[in-house]
Order: structure tokens, then sequence, then C-alpha cells
């Protein structure tokens, strides 16, 4: 089936091209063929289309006196030539054209095959490249993309590459330059990238303007971080929290657009035009929201009540906090000798655990590991949580539990201590738990001086007993 498509004097707008050839890797298998009157070759324009949306060509028949003169065509290829990432063949007359159309395409797609780095099966597994643009150093860009890719590997996302652009001013609708996300094109070809993802937080337009010129999957840190909330939560006030986070992130996202400008509920009988699709969405999405205000609120009770409980019997509470895969979990493990899952992934712990733990003294405790803590948590997923982290609320001790093996994690410190005191909770006594010290000598890194706290290494428990008498000192005091 040929299509063809009219423009005006000036432009051809090329529709979505939906349900053709869309696995990332392969070219689409669509040639584009247009006329101009003004005696112009293949433009940057059309570069720029081809690359965008993986046409197997695109070629340009220029006039002369209303009669066809000749045929220039562009095509990519796997690597630079000349500084470029496509080649122009010589132009020729539209009936001296000899060359087959079909062996050239299949020639190119096999040499783009021939080139891609080779990697293990992955079927239905998402390739991905990850682009941050940003105003601020490269060093801190690349540092935070290191971050974003364990946040991809805890999602089970392959990262193929990593982009950054540097600019002096984001614009608030096309986030990348055209010609940055044409390079990007390009890459996600060669290295067969199914899927687009962003460091920073996207708006609805700059999703779409990113969208509109491209057929990969685009998603942004915040859309990644609740995929990995939403396929770890395993308690129902935890998937709760999750729907509605997600939820409310959906809401902006809907397009504005209604291209089937359908009244769904309008007609006979009813008032007014009805609804269009896009308001019926927003309703449903709303209403949803709302009902899960209210079973949340009623978790928060049997929450509420479960702490009064514990407050009759005058247990201490010592809460674990820290940025997320610092060794919670596993510390909670080796003090209570406990079976909770720990992984050496960001966010494998997300519904709050609580174990009795009983000190060298005869003092009894209740030891809770909560959600990790990252950098740029997003709001509504702060908010989400809000019930589940009321209780750091109730905690005599707080231990900051920190791993100090990552060479970043100073600012990892300074994130939690922030988040704390965001969350009002820094008036509550907190030791700081240094972990990981096995791994940190290891590295070559040594330990820190002049930090006030107690150094662990939480698979081990020959090194916890003095993190045990300071922290039974704390709560003696308090």
């Amino acid at each position: 089936m040929e299509t063809v498509i009219v423009g005006d004097f000036n432009r051809i707008v090329i529709p979505a091209l939906t349900n053709i050839r869309t696995a990332g890797g392969r070219l689409r298998g669509l040639r584009c063929v247009h006329t101009v009157l003004s005696g112009a070759k293949v433009s940057e324009e059309d570069i720029m289309d081809m690359a965008c949306l993986r046409l197997d060509l695109i070629s340009v028949l220029t006039l002369s006196d209303g009669l066809p003169e000749a045929l220039h065509t562009a095509h990519l290829v796997p690597g630079d030539r000349d500084g470029r990432a496509w080649a122009e063949l010589a132009p020729v007359h539209p009936a001296l054209q000899q060359q087959s159309c079909i062996e050239l395409i299949e020639a190119i797609e096999a040499e783009f095959v021939r080139l891609r780095p080779v990697r293990d099966v992955d079927k239905g597994k998402d390739r991905a490249l990850l682009v941050s643009v940003t105003t601020g150093s490269r060093a801190m860009a690349e540092e935070s993309l290191v971050e974003l890719s364990e946040l991809a590997r805890s999602a089970g996302v392959q990262v193929l590459d990593r982009i950054i652009q540097r600019r002096k001013k984001i614009h608030p609708r096309f986030i990348l330059g055209r010609g940055k996300l044409m390079e990007i094109m390009l890459m996600s070809l060669r290295l067969g990238a199914n899927l687009l993802l962003f460091d920073q937080d996207l708006s609805p337009s700059q999703v779409r303007s990113v969208t509109d010129h491209t057929d990969l999957r685009v998603i942004d840190r915040t859309q990644l971080i609740l995929d990995i909330f939403a396929r770890r939560a395993k308690s129902r006030e935890g998937k709760l929290q999750i729907e509605m986070a997600q939820l409310k992130y959906m809401l902006p996202m809907l397009s504005t657009r209604d291209d089937a400008l359908s009244r769904l509920t309008g007609g006979i009988g009813a008032r007014g035009p009805g609804e269009t699709r896009l308001e019926i969405d927003r309703r449903r999405i709303n209403d949803r929201i709302a009902r899960l205000g209210k079973e949340l609120k009623s978790v928060g009770r049997q929450r509420f009540h479960r702490r009064s409980r514990r407050r009759k019997r005058d247990v201490p509470v010592i809460s674990l906090v820290g940025y997320t895969n610092a060794g919670k979990s596993t510390l909670l493990n080796t003090l209570t000798d406990s079976d909770i899952q720990a992984e050496d992934l960001l966010f494998a712990t997300l519904d709050p655990t609580s174990r009795r733990l009983r000190f060298p003294r005869d003092m009894e405790v209740i030891v809770t590991d909560t959600v990790g803590f990252i950098r740029n948590l997003p709001a509504e997923l702060l908010k989400a949580f809000a019930s589940t982290l009321e209780e750091l609320q109730e905690a005599d001790l707080l231990l900051h539990v920190i791993d100090i093996s990552n060479p970043a994690w100073r600012q990892q410190v300074e994130v939690v201590e922030g988040l704390l005191r965001e969350l009002e909770l820094d008036g509550i006594p907190c030791l700081k738990v240094l972990n990981k010290i096995d791994l940190a000598l290891e590295r070559g890194g040594g330990l820190p001086t002049g930090e006030e706290g107690v150094c662990v290494s939480a698979t081990d428990a020959a090194t916890l007993p003095p993190l045990l008498k300071r922290a039974e000192s704390l709560l003696q005091m308090a």
C-alpha cells in the first residue's frame, strides 16, 4: 500500500507512524519521496525526519520547467562518513535510475546489524539510552547519571549508553536541541535502543516535544522510580500508596488533544455536548484517587492503633533511615537474626518492617526498617508515603545508615539529613552508622576521620557490639 501526503507551499507534515516496525534498532521499512520546486536538494529538515523516524531513505525530486530534473537520495549509515551519520547518492534523472532500492536498503540494514554490539538474549527487556540535559557542571551530571543507571538496573533495564547535553538555559518546551535529538536517534538505531530515559523530570509539553520527533518510548526519572516502587510493593498499604502516586503523576500527562473529538456521553436526552474522552479519563482518575485516599486513611487508622498499643507497652523504638541501598535491611537482618529481603538494588525494600531486639543489658527494643531515601525524591511519592513515614515520628532513636564505600556518600548524607528536616524528624536523637567498612577498605578508600558515628559491616555481626552499646546509651539518656 502506498500513501501520498499532500503538503502546502513550504512543508509536508508526516503523521504519527504507529504499528509500523516499532521495535528499536531497525529501519522503518518506509521511504519518503517528495518534490521541490525551488531546485533545493536534501535539506537539514529531511535529514532530521529520516533520522528521527528511522526512514529507509529519503529522496528529493527537483523539477525544471515543470518536468523532473534529478533525484537526490540520502540514507543513514551506521558510522560517520565525512563527519556525518548519513550519505548521499549521486543525483540521477528518475528515468535513468538503475540501482535497486530494495537491495540498497537491505545492505544498509545488514551493515547496522553487523556493527551493532553483541548483547545477551534480552527478549522483552527494555534497552535504554540515559539522557541528561543540565545547566550545571558536567561532573554533577555524570554523577547523577551513575545513580540513574543503578535505578535502571534495579528496574531490569539494560543501559546501552549515556548522553549529557549542557545548556545555558533549559528550554521550557523543547528540552533537547534538535541536533542532539537527531544524534540520539542515530545512536539508538546503531545500538538497538527502544527507550529514552531522562534524568530530569519532564513536563507534559517536553514529553510531547520529544515523542513528536521520535518513535522511542520516553520516560523520566520520576516515572522510573514509581515503576520500581510498583514492582516492589507487597503490602496492601504499599500498593495503595504507589497507585495513588502513579495516578497523580499521570493526571497532568494526559494529552490536551482529543483527536477523535468524540462525544461519548452526549446525544438524545442529554444536556450539552457531553464529555470528551480526555474529560472522562481525568474524571475517572480523580475518582480513583479519592477512593484510594479513603482506603489509605482506613489503613492509617489501623497503623495508629498498632503504634498506640506499642506505646502502652513502653517499648523503645529504633528506626533505620538512610539512602537507598545503604544496607538498612541487611543491618536489621544481622541485628535481629531475621530473613528480610536484602539485595544490592535500589529500593529493594519498600514496606516498613519491625523486629524485636534485646540489648546485652536485658533491654528490649523494636527496630523498624523504612523505605530508603534518594535525591530528588518525587514529591507525590513523599506525600503518598506520608502515613508510612509517620512510623519515624514514633522513634526514640534514629540510626542513619551510611554506605561509606560509595564515593558520593557525603552528598547522600546531605540528602537524607535534608529530607529528615523536611519531615520534621531532625529533633529525634540520631546516630550515624558508617556501614560497609569492608568494601571501603577493599577499594582503598580508608575509613572516614572526624565523623561522629560507629563503623560497622552489616554482614559481619562481630562489628556490631560497639553500635549496640552506643544505641543503648543514647536510649537511656533520652
